[in-house]
């Protein structure tokens, strides 16, 4: 590595454990946020609103049925009056001499004052309680003036004066008004109209505690989230929120939790990679360096051993290279898989691949034998399938051994294709399948066999663009590649099927 390389990797650790900047805090204004405001401000108007309806409404309906009951009271003591003015009546023969001090007695238990006329609209005498006849003449007149046009019967409609017939012998000789004061009907709609007010306010105090205790714990997730994101995106790696709130609210924290995982865990990665990138590019350059330094130095012969060597080492960092664009054309189509997708048929595919790579597996000692059970056929794109057999198919003449087999089976098993690629080579250890997909990784027993590290991770990356699974097994001697994949409703297209830009 160079002074200046280093010198750049060294600026990115630092810059990398800098400490983050402090974020400011959301939580101003009674910790609720914009959004909380918003929301506070909302429960407030429906809540005002709905006080102000249900208010009026109480209020309209309590003061008709006050006047309601009041009327009927007052009705119920008019009618009460003239029964006992009749009694008084029958009993003297007429007016003259009628004992109504038991009428005037129930008009004032009902706190009015009691009025009585003739059949002919006179003034007839006050008896026993009823007050003076002049003082009951001058009210009558105003009662008789409220009265007018109700033909002297019925509620006043909250006038304050109520009046009833008195009848003896089916007769009518005279009627009964009784004058209330109207205050009476004044008074008990403050008492009702007090306590509506109470209501009224204790309601509106309640449900601005309920609103901003609701609307803390609707707002609190979104602000801790909000937190968490703009920290995580200054820099702070283990910036996290506390996945807590009422359903979505919940889930979104889990959501952003898992993707600042997913970011946490894509760079590590790409950090792993740069290192086995720069160790895998590392030994064959400095094999070069070294090379061609003894070469200009005049310490070696420039024969042809040599520059073989050092054009191994060449082709060692061209492989590396080709690989790694590989993987990174893979990834892209799992981004974002290509529109060369078409329907093809598995099988003819596996065999022109097998058909293509039995030299080099023949030259490597294997015997290779091909399995197909019948037409089977894929949406995919033709030449990343050939690529990715391709690489199981090199891989299995890198490790076997002479006189090892390899046979590769094609049928569909579940509603899906299955492809497997088994080899009676020496296997993989149990400790090592969990490594086998992972960029530039190789195995213990892989440090004498040419290769990168990364086709089985370009298989990987290619397959799963396809919508299916790869998966590798071994028991101690040889090893098993299988892949499935979806499988097509139509005919094959046999123009995308085989021979088309092979990799």
């Amino acid at each position: 590595m160079t002074a200046a390389a280093g010198a750049h990797a060294s600026r990115s650790r630092q810059a990398h454990e800098a400490p983050p900047p402090r974020v400011p805090s959301l939580a101003s204004h009674a910790g609720l946020g914009p959004v909380g405001r918003r929301l506070m401000l909302a429960f407030v108007l429906v809540t005002a609103f709905s006080l102000v309806v249900v208010t009026a409404a109480a209020v309209v309906g309590v003061g008709r049925g006050l006047t309601a009951s009041q009327d009927e009271t007052h009705q119920a003591a008019a009618a009460s009056s003239a029964t006992a003015a009749a009694a008084a009546y029958a009993a003297a023969g007429g007016w003259s001499g009628a004992d109504l001090s038991q009428a005037s007695a129930v008009a004032e238990a009902a706190g009015a004052r009691l009025f009585v006329t003739s059949a002919g609209g006179q003034a007839v005498g006050a008896g026993h309680g009823a007050g003076t006849a002049g003082a009951g003449q001058g009210a009558q007149g105003q009662a008789g003036q409220g009265m007018a046009g109700q033909g002297g019967a019925g509620p006043a409609g909250g006038t304050g004066v109520v009046s009833a017939p008195v009848t003896v012998a089916g007769e009518q000789v005279g009627t009964v008004r009784l004058v209330f004061p109207p205050a009476t009907l004044t008074r008990a709609r403050d008492v009702a109209w007090t306590w509506i007010g109470i209501a009224a306010a204790a309601a509106l105090l309640l449900a601005l505690v309920a609103g901003w205790a609701v609307t803390r714990w609707v707002t609190g997730p979104v602000l801790r989230t909000t937190r968490a994101a703009r920290a995580f995106a200054s820099g702070d790696r283990s910036a996290r929120t506390t996945a807590t709130g009422p359903g979505e609210l919940a889930e979104l924290g889990h959501a952003v939790n898992s993707m600042a995982d997913a970011v946490v865990r894509s760079e590590r990665e790409q950090r792993t990679l740069t290192a086995d990138v720069a160790h895998e590019l590392r030994t064959p350059l400095a094999a070069l360096q070294a090379g061609l330094e003894e070469l200009r130095d005049g310490l070696v012969e420039p024969d042809r051993a040599r520059l073989a060597a050092l054009h191994d080492q060449v082709l060692r960092l061209g492989r590396v290279v080709g690989d790694l664009a590989e993987l990174s054309a893979a990834e892209a189509e799992t981004a974002a898989p290509a529109a060369r997708r078409a329907v093809v048929d598995l099988v003819a595919l596996v065999a022109d691949e097998v058909d293509a790579r039995t030299p080099q597996l023949r030259a490597a000692g294997l015997d290779v034998d091909l399995h197909p059970t019948g037409p089977v056929v894929v949406p995919a794109d033709a030449d990343r399938l050939h690529q990715v057999l391709g690489n199981l198919l090199a891989n299995a003449a890198r490790y076997c051994r002479p006189g090892d087999r390899v046979d590769v089976r094609v049928g569909t098993d579940g509603g899906r294709a299955v492809l497997e690629v088994e080899d009676t080579g020496p296997g993989i250890p149990p400790d090592e399948l969990p490594h086998v997909f992972e960029r530039l990784w190789r195995g213990r027993g892989a440090a004498h066999v040419a290769g990168s590290g990364i086709g089985l991770a370009v298989a990987r990356e290619i397959v799963t663009a396809h919508g299916g699974t790869i998966e590798v097994a071994s028991a101690g001697r040889g090893t098993t590649v299988t892949v499935r994949l979806p499988v097509a409703a139509g005919p094959a297209d046999p123009r995308r099927t085989a021979g088309q830009g092979r990799r």
